[in-house]
């Protein structure tokens, strides 16, 4: 389901007392909810209609601050309003929140009202609009993975964010007896997403020290998205009111397993009944439309990688030997690949894209990947044959781009991605990319000083 609360409801919760708030959340480049929060009586009067934003949240960088060179959005362009129009169908209540529902909202024009196209959100839904009006309808589902730390937020900046305590000082993946430590979190993390209207199917230890990975279970491929974030978001809340951290840094300590985001995806009728990927006569079980869209993912990852990865931090976490791919190929059930083929054999088939962190906006890396599985359909691509061994240590394969730098000027060059998306939109994202390489660029390090101050 969507969200677990209609308007209705929320009309007589309010005026019943038992709703006293309502967060009315958009999703800003990074991912994250930007949105204000309304008294509940203002909102069913009015707001539920619409509210407005500055435009400049489309156009800031991680630490909130305007970046200049963007046409959307400007100083000399005053930084006005965006519509920001609630989603109603999303609306549920938030079990962390004392007296709360949450609805997502869409960004959209100040003037014409249409989406505003470099929003996240409406990148995505242009995509799910391509695949509906061939009469597809997506399922996808995407693992997060995160550390606990047995910190809080402000210890940890008082610590310069290093030796930091993770909820366990031993990698945890599937020990249970080391798991139960961490329940106070986990516990409440899976329950009151499920209350949410987000369905947990588990959750489990991962491998680094205090890192937990949560399964939420499919869902209809914008569904999905929305549930990525509230549930990152949620997740922080929680972790703050147990006095605990959680990060989703791709990479928080280069000796440790990074944080991933796996995308499982697949193709059904529209009526979301009939699976197409799945042909019990084909090679691997996968339909010739499946292998076709697997096919122009692996064409175009060069291409999209930086909407999987989109930070300098991102590309410390593709590292030999840590799970985290290296190597653009598939494989049948191999966690070395850069794409793994899942139930094989069953109506579930699908392709997993192991590329992404748990930084990635789910939007854009949703967006993306339907983009180039449409491409590869449209092109009638063939899928190579599966790699079979150890992806780390064999060559010729094509590689994932090792830093932002070259993963940017990649996607500046993709036509994929420019005929799916709209050119402008790709070039609003490529200033996004070259402003954080420039925000590193230009940092003056301990290691310049000691090297110039007195040498230069």
């Amino acid at each position: 389901m969507a969200g677990n609360f209609s308007f209705d409801a929320l009309k007589k919760a309010v005026a019943a007392g038992e709703v006293d708030t309502v967060l009315a959340c958009a999703v800003d480049m990074q991912g994250r909810l930007v949105g204000k929060r309304f008294l509940a009586k203002y909102f069913v009067d009015s707001a539920h209609d619409e509210t407005h934003g500055c435009n400049y949240l489309l156009a800031n960088d991680i630490d909130m601050e305007p970046v200049p060179g963007y046409k959307a959005a400007s100083w000399s362009k005053g930084y006005g309003d965006f519509v920001v129009k609630p989603d109603l169908a999303t609306l549920r209540l938030i079990p962390w929140l004392e007296k709360t529902a949450l609805v997502l909202c869409d960004i959209l024009d100040h003037h014409t009202h249409a989406d505003l196209p470099h929003s996240p959100r409406a990148i995505l839904k242009k995509q799910v609009k391509r695949l509906r009006d061939r009469g597809y309808l997506a399922y996808f589902a995407s693992e997060l993975e995160f550390y606990l730390f047995s910190e809080t937020y402000d210890s940890a900046r008082e610590k310069h964010w290093q030796n930091l305590g993770t909820a366990s000082p031993y990698i945890g993946d599937y020990l249970i007896g080391i798991t139960t430590k961490e329940e106070g979190v986990m516990r409440r993390l899976r329950n009151e997403m499920e209350a949410a209207g987000i369905p947990i199917e588990n959750s489990k230890g991962e491998w680094g020290p205090g890192q937990e990975e949560i399964n939420v279970r499919y869902a209809e491929v914008l569904e999905m998205a929305d549930r990525h974030v509230i549930l990152k978001n949620g997740a922080k809340e929680i972790a703050v009111s147990e006095g605990k951290a959680i990060s989703f840094m791709a990479k928080y300590n280069y000796g440790l397993a990074g944080n991933s985001s796996h995308i499982h995806n697949s193709l059904w009728s529209a009526d979301g009944k009939t699976p197409l990927f799945y042909d019990k006569n084909a090679k691997w079980t996968l339909s010739t439309l499946g292998r076709q869209w697997s096919a122009g993912q692996l064409k175009y990852a060069k291409e999209f990688t930086w909407l999987l990865a989109p930070y300098i931090n991102s590309y410390k976490r593709f590292q030999s030997g840590t799970f985290a791919p290296t190597k653009i190929m598939w494989s049948e059930d191999n966690r070395t690949a850069g794409f793994r083929l899942c139930g094989e054999g069953t109506k579930g088939i699908r392709m997993e894209c192991r590329i992404g962190g748990a930084d990635l906006n789910p939007y854009l890396a949703f967006a993306a990947l339907i983009a180039a599985g449409l491409a590869g359909i449209d092109e009638k691509l063939e899928l190579q044959k599966p790699f079979v061994g150890d992806a780390y240590q064999a060559s010729r394969l094509p590689e994932i781009p090792k830093t932002l730098r070259e993963a940017t000027d990649t996607m500046a060059k993709s036509k994929m991605l420019k005929a799916a998306f709209g050119a402008e939109v790709v070039e609003h994202y490529v200033h996004t990319a070259r402003w954080e390489q420039f925000e590193y660029d230009r940092r003056i390090t301990d290691w310049e000083l000691h090297r110039g101050f007195e040498r230069y």
